[in-house]
């Protein structure tokens, strides 16, 4: 096997190790609850203050140490992520648990976007779109498999063990990187100042924008995907675990399609299946009363609603190499910053809706995103064709 395929499936490892150490709290959250002696609510706020801690800490890091080696600063980024990470495994209070999830979050997006980084590096230029979108699906596959592991762990032995496991995984995945990634990668350094200026640039801020309001177009409705299952298509418990299981390899096959999108111009593209998002959304309330059409549509949504993902990555480190080398970690990282941010919208207008207008009408406020993003992303094609231009012209 060649190095290349080695680094590819350690990157997708790493991505898979990160997605399982963010989503095991909300399968295991009733367990906690009983063993630490909290309300679930009080639980669930481990998953709210983790999104919050990684959006912030993670521009700081990225910037911050972008005059440092590469290597030897994801390495040490692991390290503290292995520490955060036992150390939840050992937790024995609310307390313990709260500040070790906060010691992981802080790194968790650093480390993600230096995982991006290094792969844009590595990959073959033509090639870069399938492997960044691969790191995306290592997520994807955490949820599908890393998630019902760590649950069916939990329930046989302790929640402590799954953080255990996920603890193991991780030093597997120190040990390959240390021997997979290469020492000395060329980078650009820069100050603050010479960093930030990169999301001065109208491509990269409707960038950020545009992907903010995809993912708060998914979890819009997302968030309460368990009851819009079984409460309003009437599918039983039985069933759940199943449908969810479908719903996360749809997600997986979603990024490999965002891949190839991102190969062949994907934002160009992009306004057509906003346009699919809106009519399926809409359609959603009235599609729920039969479940075959309402499945249906819900592993249609999954499969194009984030299909943005790769495109815009690809576009971040486009931009950050014409104009600004120097900001090629921040370029990596405000994706996930900015997905984070509308992961926490689109949940809250989940909550609203649902308190407003019922769980069967939920998707409106979806649609409402679809729309937004649907513009934004027309209005960005539109600022980067006319930068192509004036390029052009220049020349």
């Amino acid at each position: 096997m060649s190095k290349y395929r080695l680094q590819t499936i350690i990157f997708v490892l790493t991505s898979f190790m990160l997605g399982c150490n963010e989503f095991i709290v909300v399968g295991v959250i009733s367990d906690i609850s009983k063993s630490l002696n909290v309300s679930v609510a009080t639980v669930g706020y481990l998953v709210t203050i983790f999104a919050t801690v990684f959006a912030v800490s993670t521009p700081f890091i990225t910037v911050l140490t972008n005059r440092f080696s590469r290597y030897k600063t994801l390495m040490v980024l692991v390290l503290i992520f292995l520490v955060g990470n036992t150390l939840s495994g050992f937790a024995t209070s609310y307390a313990m648990l709260l500040v070790t999830r906060v010691v992981t979050a802080s790194v968790a997006g650093a480390i993600e976007s230096f995982i991006i980084s290094f792969a844009n590096d590595i990959a073959p230029h033509d090639k870069r779109a399938v492997l960044i979108a691969w790191i995306s699906a290592g997520f994807s596959i955490a949820s599908v498999i890393g998630v019902p592991i760590g649950v069916a762990i939990s329930t046989a032995d302790s929640w402590h063990t799954a953080f255990h496991v996920i603890s193991g995984i991780t030093l597997v995945t120190a040990l390959l990187l240390a021997w997979l990634l290469p020492r000395n990668v060329a980078q650009v350094k820069g100050g603050v100042k010479d960093q930030l200026v990169f999301l001065t640039d109208k491509r990269v801020y409707l960038g950020i924008v545009v992907n903010l309001f995809m993912a708060a177009t998914m979890y819009a409705y997302y968030t309460y995907i368990r009851p819009l299952i079984t409460t309003s298509m009437g599918f039983d418990l039985t069933s759940l675990n199943w449908l969810l299981f479908a719903l996360g390899i749809m997600s997986i096959i979603s990024n490999r399609l965002s891949g190839a999108l991102a190969e062949r111009h994907g934002l160009q593209k992009l306004p057509w299946f906003y346009v699919a998002d809106m009519f399926l959304l809409l359609a959603l309330p009235v599609a729920l009363n039969s479940q075959v059409v309402g499945f249906g549509i819900l592993l249609i949504l999954t499969l194009i609603v984030t299909i943005a993902g790769a495109p815009i990555q690809i576009h971040f480190l486009d931009v950050a190499a014409e104009s600004y080398p120097q900001a090629t970690m921040l370029a990596s990282s405000v994706s996930a910053i900015s997905f984070n941010i509308g992961i926490s919208i689109g949940s809250a207008t989940a909550s609203l809706m649902l308190s407003q207008v019922g769980l069967q009408n939920i998707s409106f406020g979806a649609a409402g995103y679809a729309l937004v993003s649907l513009i934004l992303v027309v209005v960005l094609n539109r600022v980067i064709a006319a930068h192509q231009q004036s390029v052009a012209l220049e020349k």
